[in-house]
């Protein structure tokens, strides 16, 4: 081999190794670039759940909190509603009172007077007191006699005959019945023609 030739062969053989060479950086540019883009890839998905875990701890704190105050709001109703179970009749007990107090002086001045009929006076006077207040409470008295049976606001008791009244009438009462408010809190215990 000439010199020439080997110095042909060698400069072939350095170009071999410099395009080696530079295949080898170029190799090692793209596993550089796509480990780059791995490690930002991962260092975003680390941020991302980072981020997520925030999120899911502040949304649970929220849920306690909003737990908590349904909790309290429950407690204070709860509360608050047998605090007004418990005082609902006050009105009612306090505008009773002066009836309460008639009736006492009803009874000492019939044991004072010794006069049956001063008593039944202070009994009626008690009385029309004590319906006139729970009228104005809202409680209504039922009509019975020579109405039609109703089975809503009457109870029959008796059937009799009679020809005062035509059938299904009540014919006597036997026990006032009441509505309060329009419910019916007592039916009217009746007699009914047959």
């Amino acid at each position: 081999m000439s010199d020439k030739e080997r110095k042909t062969g060698n400069i072939a053989m350095e170009e071999e190794k410099v395009e080696k060479t530079e295949e080898n950086t170029n190799d090692e540019v793209k596993n550089q670039t796509i480990e780059g883009e791995v490690t930002s890839e991962e260092e975003v998905a680390v941020d991302e759940v980072a981020n997520l875990k925030k999120t899911i701890e502040d949304l649970q704190n929220r849920l306690l909190r909003s737990q908590a105050d349904f909790d309290n709001y429950r407690k204070r109703t709860r509360t608050e509603k047998e605090e007004l179970a418990k005082y609902a009749n006050a009105k009612l007990i306090e505008a009773l009172l002066p009836t309460f107090d008639n009736f006492a002086r009803a009874i000492e001045a019939s044991k004072e007077n010794q006069n049956f009929e001063t008593l039944v006076q202070g009994v009626e006077m008690v009385y029309r007191q004590l319906e006139e207040l729970l009228v104005k409470e809202g409680l209504e008295p039922i009509e019975a006699v020579g109405q039609h049976f109703d089975p809503e606001i009457h109870q029959a008791v008796m059937q009799v005959e009679s020809d005062q009244y035509e059938s299904g009438v009540v014919v006597e009462e036997l026990q006032k019945g009441y509505k309060f408010k329009g419910k019916v809190i007592r039916p009217s215990m009746v007699k009914v023609n047959t």
